[in-house]
């Protein structure tokens, strides 16, 4: 009678430690923080360059949704690419391999930590991108937690599909080009809602409310089907 219990608290210790391996050589290091900030505020200044000289009627909030998304994609594939590449070299996908660890384990603690990492850098440039496209235009005419919450969706998304499918392409020999192709299709549809739902709440047009939610579910749907499709193969894909 006590075995399912036993086995479930087993599965949160090897969750919990895995988990804070990740933590804790990030603490120390701060290397996968320091290239994602720093890349995407890169991405920013391209963003600022190319419409610096925007005529002035455009209205920057049309297309914030998008290149705010956009930002967090690409700063993402570096973070995921970055956080496998580092496991390879230092041999441990070997050692969680060798270990007695049920491999869905290790899908959710890698996608927990990369979801972790993905929203504190989405914490310093969401300000920052405020600040540079919109702070001095229109200012978004819905409340912010509604930016918050379809940036989280799309953030776990991300983060669940990403190491899913960076835990396939960390073997081969482009790694970093195999991903973006794998990624950026099987992403579309997620992409495509969340951008829906960022511009209804920036723009704030009247029954931007009724959009939000609509693409917002469209969201939470597609992550769903997606994460538990990725669930249920990561075992057969990591073992291979």
């Amino acid at each position: 009678m006590m075995m399912p219990a036993k086995r479930e608290m087993s599965s949160l210790r090897q969750f919990n430690a895995i988990l804070r391996k990740d933590l804790i050589r990030e603490l120390r290091t701060k290397e996968m923080i320091t290239s994602m900030g720093l890349y995407a505020l890169l991405v920013l200044i391209i963003y600022y360059v190319a419409l610096s000289n925007a005529s002035q009627s455009f209205d920057v909030s049309q297309i914030a949704g998008g290149l705010l998304l956009l930002t967090i994609v690409f700063t993402s594939m570096l973070g995921l690419n970055r956080s496998f590449a580092m496991e390879k070299d230092q041999g441990c996908i070997e050692a969680l391999l060798l270990s007695p660890i049920d491999r869905p384990i290790i899908f959710f603690a890698k996608a927990i930590g990369n979801l972790i990492f993905l929203l504190l850098v989405e914490v310093m440039i969401v300000p920052l991108f405020y600040f540079i496209f919109m702070g001095t235009g229109t200012v978004n005419s819905g409340p912010w937690w509604m930016v918050a919450l379809a940036l989280l969706v799309a953030s776990i998304g991300i983060a669940g599909v990403g190491t899913f499918l960076a835990s396939m392409s960390v073997n081969t020999k482009g790694q970093d080009f195999t991903l973006a192709i794998m990624f950026i299709p099987l992403m579309f549809p997620l992409l495509l809602a969340t951008v829906g739902a960022l511009s209804a709440v920036i723009i704030g047009e009247i029954g931007f409310e009724q959009t939000y939610w609509t693409m917002l579910s469209g969201a939470i749907a597609y992550n769903v089907i997606t994460i538990g499709v990725a669930f249920a193969l990561y075992e057969f894909m990591i073992s291979a």
